[in-house]
């Protein structure tokens, strides 16, 4: 209920003397967490976090940028959330910037074309934010994405990689990693089921299988194409596992492989005995295939320490976006969908 103040005014909600009184500190202490400033002691931080939460105070994020022009607000710019890859990252990048102090502010792209990224621009430009995160704008350009002058920016395996600072997972080093496993194994050919072509990680990865190929001495065979969905890779699994030349796959991603399995068991070719099956991207569900898939893994979580860490470097610094680039190591998680081919 509201209660009193000495002045005979009525306020709604907890204020910042009680969160102080809670978690046995100094209303300044408890402001200087609510503006983000490092002079407080992480254990310290931490209590008074949870005093908040406690209580459901909210700092007031109007005055704070009144005492130091910040907002204490990230943007984070995507144009498919629900995709499993955007996902992920998106949950590390919030987890990082609410322990540092920081909101996000979710920003969504309706659909790839240029004109939609220069819409969201627009938009962006009424936001309360600090800074701007950017995850896999695969058909935006520096041109269709003009972002406002001394914004702090990070962005991730997209084509902005190179003019602001970036992180990228090593999709080369994955997929040889795949590839050589596949290869050594004893596979005479290995087939790929790709993601879209209008993809930069989808394109990376085919053409590192290919490269991979013609460094064996070994001819190309047709790809498949897929949209990162299950059921893409199902429908595609269908004629896949109608090929009895087929012996191994490498999946662009892990669901896609998930459509693979499926159709690849309907149609009674047996996994890994006579086809073999690598993914990408080391999702938790891929360990509870049957049986459990092979695939290459991506950190996500650093992916998205990474973005929040590039963006309050630049905010600390007060500097103009440089053209830092992260590259986070990717790991071959040998299950049971990949084995010898059948003699």
């Amino acid at each position: 209920m509201p209660t009193a103040t000495g002045r005979g005014r009525r306020r709604s909600g907890p204020s910042i003397e009680d969160v102080a009184r809670l978690a046995g500190v100094s209303a300044q202490t408890v402001s200087r967490v609510s503006t983000g400033s490092d002079a407080v002691r992480p254990a310290t931080r931490a209590r008074v976090q949870a005093a908040m939460d406690q209580l459901g105070y909210s700092p007031n994020r109007a005055a704070r940028a009144l005492r130091n022009g910040s907002f204490g607000t990230i943007g984070l710019l995507a144009y498919r959330f629900e995709r499993t890859g955007e996902a992920l990252t998106t949950e590390a990048v919030v987890e990082v910037a609410e322990a540092a102090g920081y909101s996000v502010t979710l920003l969504r792209v309706q659909a790839p074309e240029s004109a939609n990224w220069e819409h969201a621009m627009v938009r962006l430009s009424h936001l309360a934010i600090d800074g701007l995160v950017i995850i896999r704008a695969e058909t935006a350009t520096p041109d269709s994405l003009a972002l406002p002058a001394g914004l702090p920016v990070a962005v991730s395996d997209s084509r902005l990689v190179g003019y602001y600072p970036g992180v990228v997972a090593d999709q080369v080093q994955g997929s040889r990693s795949a590839m050589s496993h596949l290869l050594g194994l004893g596979h005479r050919t290995i087939h790929h089921l790709a993601g879209p072509a209008d993809s930069d990680p989808a394109a990376l990865r085919s053409v590192t299988w290919q490269r991979c190929l013609d460094e064996a001495g070994i001819p190309t065979p047709p790809l498949w194409r897929g949209d990162w969905t299950a059921r893409s890779g199902y429908q595609l699994g269908q004629q896949i596992a109608q090929d009895p030349d087929v012996t191994a796959v490498y999946c662009a991603n892990d669901e896609m492989a998930f459509g693979l399995l499926r159709a690849l068991h309907e149609r009674g070719r047996r996994v890994p005995e006579e086809v073999s099956v690598v993914g990408f991207d080391g999702i938790a569900l891929s360990e509870y295939a049957s049986p459990p898939l092979t695939t290459v893994k991506q950190d996500f979580h650093r992916i998205g320490d990474e973005l929040v860490r590039l963006v309050l470097g630049q905010l600390k610094s007060k500097s103009t976006p440089s053209r830092e680039r992260v590259m986070v190591p990717t790991e071959l998680l040998v299950r049971g969908t990949t084995a010898p081919p059948a003699r």
